[in-house]
């Protein structure tokens, strides 16, 4: 199971999401509490396909297209911390660290359409 925070209209919900073959049931929780946003530096430029050999995946949780890239390579982040932030029908949808570790590499860049499920990028 993996968790998401999902922020629609301003109102964050904690959503789970089971994988279960072709079909994913989605099971939504009570609204979670806005976090305070932390100040960020500028994100670094995305890199190419890398093909970097990450063991822990980052995938997209809908279709839309790479709106920012909150991270670079290399840099630590905590289960939870965004990754990157996907625009799908007009709402931005942050993408989370699934787990503690280091960003190895991204397969997308600003502007690239993406699929549900597809890789966005690799954590050692």
């Amino acid at each position: 199971m993996k968790k998401y925070t999902i922020t629609v209209n301003g109102t964050a919900y904690e959503v789970t999401v089971e994988e279960n073959g072709a079909s994913a049931p989605v099971a939504a929780a009570a609204p979670a509490p806005a976090a305070a946003p932390a100040a960020k530096a500028a994100p670094a430029p995305a890199a190419a396909p890398s093909g970097a050999a990450g063991a822990k995946k980052v995938n997209a949780g809908v279709a839309g297209k790479v709106f920012k890239i909150e991270t670079s390579v290399g840099q630590a982040v905590k289960s939870g911390d965004t990754v990157l932030v996907l625009e799908a029908m007009k709402m931005e949808i942050p993408v989370v660290a699934p787990e503690d570790g280091t960003i190895a590499g991204f397969e997308v860049k600003v502007g690239d359409s993406v699929e549900a499920g597809d890789l966005l990028a690799t954590m050692n």
